[in-house]
Order: C-alpha cells, then sequence, then structure tokens
C-alpha cells in the first residue's frame, strides 16, 4: 500500500470515527434537546397517538380526546370550553399547551414515570394518560359565570381553611377546542383570537393585575391594628375630612360627602368606605410598615402557583409620604389580581392564617389510583387571631349596613368590602368595580372571594362595587352552601 493510500485510509477512519463520536454525543447529551424540541414532529405524533387524560371537575371529566382518522390521530376536545378555559388551559396540536395542559403535560399523555407499570417497561409500551383532579367546584364555577353575564372582569373563590380554589372564572374567554386541532378552521380561529392581544386567552383571574381601590383598605386597617396604631376597630381615629395629603395641597375627599368619616372609627370607616382615614392611617404607619403587612398577605410575592403562575401582585417601594397614604386607600401603584384579594379576604375568614391557594387537589394514573395528594399548604400568618376577628366583625357590618348590602345572604354570615378603583391616566378610563368577601354558614363551610368588574360602557356614576361586584360574589357564595 502506497503511503499516499495509508494516508487516505486513515483521513477516512477518522472521519467515521469522529461522526460515531458526534452521533454518540447526539444520542447521550444532546437527547433532551432534541425530544424536547418543538420543531420536532414527533412529539406531536407520539402525544396525540392515543386519547390523553383529563381533567376532572366534581369528579367529571371537562377534557376529552377525539379520533382525527389523520397522522396525528387524537385532537382534544373540551366539556364547557369558554367555562373552564381559565381552568384547564388550552392543548393543541398546532399551537401548543399553556396551563394544567401543560403543566400535566406528561402525566396526561401517559410519559409520567409514576404511571409506567413492570408490564410496560418489558414491553418499552407507554401507559395510558393519567387524570388531573381540580378544587374546582361546577356549582361555583357556574354561579360566577352566569352572574358576571358576559361582562370583562374576573372571579375567584377560595375555602380559606385549606386554600383550595373552588371558582376561577376570566371573561371574556374562549373555547379551547378551536384551536385543539391543525386544520385550517383551527388556524383561523389562533388568528381571531390573537387580533385583540389574546384578550380572551389572557387569564384574568390570575395573570391580569388591577388597581385595588377600596379594597385595600383591609390591608390598611391590619397593619393599623398589627402595628398598635389602634386597639381596637371601634377606637375613633384622628382623621380631619377633607384630608390634605402630606407635603402638597392636594386635598382628598370622600365619595359620600354626608359619610361621618372625620375621626371615624376603623367599623365606621370600612362602612363607608372614608378615604381620609385609610390614608392618613398609611401615612402614619409609614411605606416600611405598609409594605411588610402587605407582604404577609402576599403582595411582591415573585412566584405563586396554584400551580398555574399567578402574576405579581405589587405594593410599591420608594414612596414619599403622600404616595404613601395613597397607598393606603389602593391607588397610587398598587395593584392586585383577583386571586391576591381573594386571599386577603381569605387570611381574614381563617383566623389570620393564609393557605396557599391551588385548584388541584390530586393526581391519579387511568384507573383512578392517587399517585400524588396535593396537600394543603400554610404560606404563614398575616395577623393574630385577634386582629382578624376584629377585621371579620367590621367587614359584617359593610355587608348589614354599609357598602356592601348587596352581598347580604339569609341566614349566613357574610362580611365583605367594596372597591371602585381608579382606571387610566389621571382617571380618564371607567374605573374598576371590586368586591372581596367572606362568608360563613354556620355549619363548618366557609367561602373566601374577590370579584373585579371592569365594564368599559358603563356611565362611570353608575360603577360601584356593591352594585357590579357584590352580585358575583353573592351568588358564588350561594353556590358553595347550596342556597
Amino acid at each position: 500500500m502506497t503511503r499516499s493510500m495509508r494516508r487516505a485510509s486513515l483521513f477516512c477512519l477518522l472521519l467515521v470515527l469522529a461522526l460515531m463520536l458526534r452521533i454518540s454525543w447526539i444520542a447521550v447529551a444532546e437527547a433532551d434537546s432534541y425530544s424536547t424540541n418543538p420543531a420536532n414532529a414527533r412529539i406531536a405524533i407520539d402525544r396525540y397517538a392515543k386519547p390523553l387524560g383529563n381533567i376532572l371537575v366534581g369528579g367529571q371529566p371537562v377534557t376529552g380526546s377525539a379520533p382525527t382518522g389523520g397522522t396525528l390521530a387524537y385532537e382534544r376536545s373540551y366539556t364547557d370550553g369558554p367555562l373552564y378555559a381559565p381552568v384547564t388551559g388550552h392543548s393543541s396540536q398546532k399551537y401548543g399547551s399553556n396551563q394544567l395542559e401543560n403543566l400535566y403535560a406528561q402525566l396526561l399523555d401517559g410519559r409520567d414515570q409514576r404511571l409506567a407499570s413492570l408490564t410496560d417497561g418489558l414491553t418499552r409500551s407507554t401507559p395510558p394518560g393519567g387524570d388531573v383532579v381540580t378544587t374546582i367546584d361546577p356549582k361555583v364555577q357556574r354561579a360566577a359565570w352566569d352572574a358576571l353575564g358576559g361582562k370583562q372582569g374576573a372571579a375567584v373563590a377560595i375555602d380559606p381553611a385549606t386554600g383550595a380554589i373552588l371558582g376561577l372564572v376570566s371573561t371574556p374567554s374562549y373555547d379551547p377546542g378551536r384551536i385543539a386541532g391543525s386544520s385550517a378552521a383551527d388556524e383561523a380561529a389562533w388568528r381571531q383570537l390573537s387580533a385583540d392581544n389574546g384578550l380572551a386567552m389572557l387569564n384574568h383571574a390570575l395573570r391580569s393585575t388591577y388597581a385595588p381601590g377600596s379594597t385595600f383598605k383591609l390591608v390598611t386597617a391590619a397593619a393599623a391594628l398589627e402595628n398598635g396604631l389602634l386597639s381596637g376597630i371601634d377606637q375613633p381615629t384622628v382623621s380631619p375630612d377633607p384630608y390634605t395629603l402630606p407635603g402638597t395641597s392636594r386635598v382628598l375627599t370622600n365619595e359620600n360627602p354626608s359619610a361621618p368619616c372625620t375621626d371615624a372609627t376603623l367599623r365606621t370607616a370600612l362602612r363607608y368606605s372614608c378615604n381620609n382615614v385609610f390614608a392618613k392611617l398609611a401615612a402614619d404607619l409609614g411605606e416600611a410598615k405598609m409594605s411588610a403587612q402587605a407582604a404577609k398577605f402576599g403582595f411582591n410575592l415573585a412566584k405563586l402557583d396554584t400551580p398555574v403562575r399567578a402574576a405579581t401582585s405589587v405594593y410599591p417601594a420608594g414612596m414619599d409620604a403622600a404616595q404613601t397614604a395613597l397607598t393606603g386607600i389602593g391607588q397610587f401603584s398598587v395593584t392586585a389580581t383577583p386571586l391576591q384579594m381573594a386571599m386577603v379576604s381569605a387570611a381574614i375568614a381563617d383566623d389570620g392564617v393564609l393557605m396557599k391557594p391551588s385548584m388541584v387537589d390530586r393526581l391519579t394514573d387511568h384507573s383512578g389510583r392517587t399517585v400524588q395528594d396535593i396537600a394543603p399548604a400554610q404560606l404563614g400568618r398575616v395577623m393574630s387571631a385577634h386582629t382578624a376577628k376584629e377585621l371579620q366583625s367590621a367587614m359584617v357590618s359593610v355587608v348589614t349596613d354599609g357598602t356592601g348590602r348587596s352581598a347580604a345572604i339569609d341566614g349566613v354570615t357574610v362580611g365583605g368590602k367594596t372597591g371602585t378603583a381608579q382606571n387610566g391616566v389621571d382617571n380618564s378610563g371607567t374605573p374598576y368595580a371590586w368586591f372581596t368577601s367572606y362568608a360563613d354558614d354556620g355549619q363548618g363551610h366557609r367561602i373566601a372571594t374577590a370579584v373585579v368588574v371592569v365594564d368599559g360602557s358603563a356611565n362611570r356614576d353608575s360603577v360601584s362595587g356593591g352594585g357590579l361586584a357584590a352580585p358575583v360574589s353573592k351568588a358564588m357564595t350561594r353556590a358553595a352552601f347550596g342556597r
């Protein structure tokens, strides 16, 4: 063999060795990146080769799988899709998945190792998909949906004792089944849903934040009591009406000029939603104490998973005294999700303890065997039991004798707080209507709710938490208690 032939042979051998090393590297080190790459068609083919497991509400599936007769053998189907879209999310052959459909994708399509049996391992087959059992009460969900009546907004209901989310409604909504496949009709539906910046696909209950307005006065009241600024809800405050914001000439007035807000007690101030009282309390407490109390309720928490990640509710920093005063009435740069305001009422209802909100109860295999329980978890103590009892009593006064009368239910103890929050530059937009509440039926059942209604077509003068949002809360509470 000539020298040139030997060199050529050696070069070819090196090429073969390099190719083998590269193939081995891809097969071992880069296997995961290829197997999870969205451009890999095999992922979708495998995922939709058989029926997916289901998401259950009230023990019944609100999802399904329909045969297609195509390469992607099945596509996702939904029962009452718009009603439950904020819970399920979507699973689309073309556009991927989100929310519970995405978080539990491996359980639903059978890849979760907890589903595998010895037989599956020997035959190298994938077991049937498992199920996600939610905490959602279908009666509460339906009641909130019907009560919102197509208005833009959101409603959340929580069991204060466990953190279980009983209702999670977002409007406008969409039918995930319209984008589940890969047909021209699915593409057209996706374009239509995307045309409004995804407004219908946005989970307003978890992912939209709004100025909480007067509902935030519950946080201010808790801070005042916890920091010893007041000894109780019936102690008079030192609150001039009108109140001039510190360091400014701006005068803060009240919605109802005839309300007895001068030096009002916390009970009276919550009943009449006195801006002067809570702005001055926040200024007297200062940013640090207000921020610390808000944080205990869940504000500024970067990661709140239900297990769907909720947007961060914000209590701002770096404020002067006047800006801090405005935060006391839920304005300036305070923002909150509807979930967050439900958490405020839940902590008050549970005697000061805040449970982690969750919409999933357990995960099961296809036969119903539990593979994971989602146990209730405590986020922390927000306030003393004494403070919580005081605020419960004051919230009841709001419903029996104040701005929240429309939330009253015969035979049920209901406490609440209304809110009408500014919207737009210089309050140029139609205000948001808020209501947050707790209720106790006296038989061991409690519920905490929060509702926000964004009705851009409403007359500004007709927007109120008691008029627009409280009836939605009432409907959820009645449904939860079977009334």
